[in-house]
């Protein structure tokens, strides 16, 4: 039987080539990538290492889809199976680039976040939202490559999401609402807030259907986003973090209330100060109230970074607060009730 080495060299030369794109995919991963993303490490902006992160892990792929497209013309085969192989080559990058491009939008997007402080809302919900946009154009791309028609399919769309959005009226109502909550920056993930209803902690997530609230106790409470965008909430993180400590208390009446303001203000300036959370450059301030049953009540204004530290300026200014009256003779009275008797 005589060789035919005319008939099997086009299989070889197929072969080289897809082998050769595999190697030159190899080293451009292993040298050129690394090395860039080495450089992209010294830089200031992060959007470099975000890009080439996300670049990396589909290299290979290309280099294969590349030197494939290329083989094929060195088959044998026909014009049909030929350009079924192209367009099966082109979906597979189209996919493949569609991914990395919607997880470098989602990291970028959440690099401005951090960078104007929130600015952006960078949440679960969020996120989720414009992968599926992206990933929706990179099929629509697809489609129309293969040829499908895309108006009959928006129109099945059009007919089946009004159906859907019947039989799911609760969940759609929650979308919405997590929707607007982060377009108004009613509140984003990391807010202290409170609700009417008394529940207190930070915002963890804002999902599809919910907004999860982590307690002081570190249990994390479920909200619905429908129910919480009409809640009435107290936000402890805006406008801006800062939290004003109000601390209520009362001196006998026969106390020296100059004496009592000057003291007190010294306190309050030296927790201030010293505490980790305190306002260092701001002035607290004392107002007296009103004449109690008792005592004399006043009310003491400490600014803090945040919530946190809020907590922390009051509980270090009640300790030292109390000890310096002591030492200075001012007196916090019990409540005091007098109770005439008549004669029988």
């Amino acid at each position: 039987m005589k060789f035919n080495l005319e008939a099997i060299m086009p299989y070889f030369i197929f072969i080289g080539i897809f082998i050769l794109s595999v190697i030159l995919g190899v080293i451009f991963k292993k040298v050129v990538h690394s090395r860039l993303l080495r450089l992209s490490e010294k830089t200031s902006w992060k959007g470099d290492d975000i890009i080439l992160r996300a670049v990396g892990k589909s290299v290979l792929l290309w280099f294969i889809l590349g030197g494939f497209y290329l083989a094929i013309d060195y088959l044998s085969i026909s014009a049909g199976l030929e350009h079924g192989f192209r367009i099966f080559i082109f979906v597979i990058f189209i996919l493949s680039l569609t991914i990395a491009i919607s997880k470098i939008t989602v990291e970028l997007l959440k690099l401005y976040s951090e960078k104007t402080g929130g600015a952006f809302p960078s949440t679960t919900m969020f996120n989720n939202l414009i992968r599926i946009v992206i990933i929706t154009i990179g099929l629509l791309m697809i489609f129309q490559t293969l040829g499908i028609s895309i108006t009959p399919a928006l129109t099945a769309l059009g007919v089946g999401g009004l159906a859907i959005s019947l039989a799911l009226k609760d969940t759609l109502s929650d979308v919405f609402a997590g929707l607007h909550i982060l377009i108004s920056k009613k509140m984003k993930p990391g807010d202290m807030i409170s609700l009417e209803s008394g529940e207190k902690g930070t915002v963890e997530n804002i999902s599809w259907r919910n907004t999860g609230i982590r307690d002081r106790l570190n249990n994390l409470i479920i909200i619905p986003n429908s129910k919480l965008s009409t809640a009435m909430v107290t936000n402890y993180n805006y406008p801006v973090q800062e939290v004003a400590m109000r601390v209520r208390c009362g001196v006998s009446y026969d106390s020296d209330l100059e004496h009592v303001e000057k003291v007190t203000i010294e306190v309050a300036q030296e927790v201030l100060k010293e505490v980790d959370g305190g306002i260092t450059d701001s002035e607290p301030s004392l107002v007296f109230l009103n004449f109690g049953e008792s005592s004399i009540d006043f009310r003491v204004k400490l600014l803090a970074k945040d919530f946190d530290g809020g907590l922390m300026v009051q509980h270090e200014f009640i300790k030292r607060l109390k000890k310096r009256y002591d030492e200075e003779g001012i007196n916090i009275p019990f409540p005091i009730r007098t109770i005439y008797k008549g004669s029988e």
